[in-house]
């Protein structure tokens, strides 16, 4: 009798949870988007720390050999090489897609066009992730961040058994979770996916409900596990005068043509990287182990041009550099930019865009200063509006992009120069034929993917006729 009471209740409880999760109500969908905002917050905090640990293990490790006759960056080398070639290795051999930022892999998703295989995504661009960045590449976090976020979203799906339509709502609403605990700005995280997904996005309340929840539980876990501080502590600049506007509406001309020139040069130096591995993973990781002590040396040597350069920001921001050494950083951190996420590393692009967009605004601000100092007294500004002109030009997400910089700045008087820029790099973008860089991604991966496909039937066609032969 006392063993038929718990049972009875254990399955009427069954029943309950069972007929609850069948009907797939929308109330489900909110409480699952809940709980994935916090795995999404926790994942992100997690590969936020553990970035840090990892770089700080490494440095403390070069800074041990201080007292010897060795250079420290010739000690950087093969430590940093074996970093980046381990993380390439475990990328192509158990997660391809976990490769590069993997935002492209979510919209191609989302479209059903990409499979999200979560139980090998996560772990691969998690600990590769750590191994690339904390190596020295100049890798963001805030694409794998997107990636593990929604790959979570998947795994909730199908640990739920949700239909197609709401686990394409999950999917969105993990990759904003990620972006949001990411940058710790929730509106970011929220706008990227209605702005920049929006074709494969399914707008409804209850996705777009399910994707404000999901941005916003991650950001309070985010903020819970580190602090409630802007990611990128710059000065707090009060309304630009009203005269000045013009010249970040021409700043934002200028990062409408720097955009395209880019979004051409990332996709022209993957081309040449799959040209010199031709997806043979040996030749894949020899790759990564030379780029890996490239950086590795580069880290020690000039740190300017190596890591993320969310770092770099308010150094340059705050007028650390005169007008020649910001054009030769910019030059050459948009080939180690280059070279890191073109090389299909498992890191994102997002922080080395807003690095690139702060130096050139920082050069503009400084030559507009010079030439019209009555309407132009603080350089910085057109440094934070560069933030948002240079990713709104290349992702051509210039909502995302206003969000994004005014989030993590604490720079809310901003506004209205950073819509400027931001749209007037959209227009010149969108004018010169400009296509957003993650769609042309897509579309590579798919091309690329339907020619290996062509490729095996015609080796497995031949094997067979080779078969028949004998």
């Amino acid at each position: 009798m006392n063993r038929s009471i718990p049972l009875f209740f254990l399955s009427n409880f069954k029943r309950f949870i069972d007929r609850f999760f069948t009907r797939k109500s929308s109330a489900l969908l909110i409480w699952l988007s809940v709980f994935i905002g916090i795995l999404a917050g926790i994942m992100s905090a997690l590969f936020d720390h553990g970035i840090v640990w990892v770089s700080e293990f490494r440095l403390e490790f070069i800074s041990s050999y201080s007292d010897s006759q060795v250079p420290l960056w010739l000690i950087a080398v093969p430590v940093s090489s074996l970093m980046a070639g381990l993380a390439f290795y475990i990328t192509h051999k158990f997660a391809p897609e976990a490769g590069g930022s993997g935002i492209p892999e979510i919209e191609g998703a989302m479209e059903g066009m990409r499979p999200v295989r979560w139980k090998r995504v996560i772990p691969v661009k998690f600990f590769g992730g750590l191994l690339a960045l904390g190596s020295g590449m100049a890798l963001g976090r805030e694409g794998p961040s997107v990636q593990l976020g929604a790959n979570v979203g998947r795994m909730i799906s199908d640990l739920f058994k949700v239909n197609k339509v709401d686990s394409q709502a999950l999917l969105a609403a993990g990759a904003a979770g990620g972006l949001a605990a990411a940058f710790n700005a929730p509106l970011a995280g929220i706008m990227f996916v209605i702005e920049e997904m929006r074709s494969q996005f399914n707008y409804s309340l209850t996705s777009t409900k399910s994707v404000f929840m999901s941005a916003v539980m991650a950001t309070i876990v985010m903020r819970l596990i580190t602090d409630q501080d802007a990611v990128v502590k710059v000065t707090y600049y009060s309304h630009p005068d009203l005269l000045s506007l013009w010249l970040y509406l021409l700043l934002g001309f200028c990062f409408g043509v720097i955009g395209i020139l880019f979004n051409k040069m990332i996709l022209a130096t993957q081309d040449m990287f799959l040209f010199v591995h031709k997806n043979q993973r040996w030749r894949f990781v020899a790759v990564g182990l030379f780029l890996g002590a490239a950086f590795g040396a580069l880290s020690v040597i000039e740190p300017d041009l190596a890591f993320s350069g969310l770092s770099l920001i308010p150094n340059v921001e705050g007028g650390h550099y005169l007008a020649g050494g910001l054009l030769v950083i910019f030059l050459f951190r948009i080939l180690t930019t280059l070279l890191s996420f073109g090389s299909g590393a498992p890191g994102g692009v997002f922080a080395p865009t807003l690095a690139l967009g702060t130096l050139f605004g920082m050069l503009f601000g400084l030559a507009a200063h010079a030439l019209f100092p009555e309407i132009v007294t603080e350089a910085g500004t057109f440094a934070i509006a560069g933030m948002g002109g240079l990713f709104a030009a290349t992702v051509r997400a210039p909502i995302t992009g206003i969000l994004l910089v005014i989030e993590m700045t604490s720079n809310y008087e901003m506004i209205l120069p950073l819509i400027v820029t931001c749209l007037g790099a959209t227009m010149v973008a969108q004018s010169l034929g400009g296509r957003p860089i993650y769609t042309q991604l897509l579309e590579r991966t798919m091309r690329l993917s339907m020619r290996q496909k062509r490729q095996e039937q015609t080796r497995k066609a031949m094997f067979r006729v080779s078969q028949k032969d004998k």
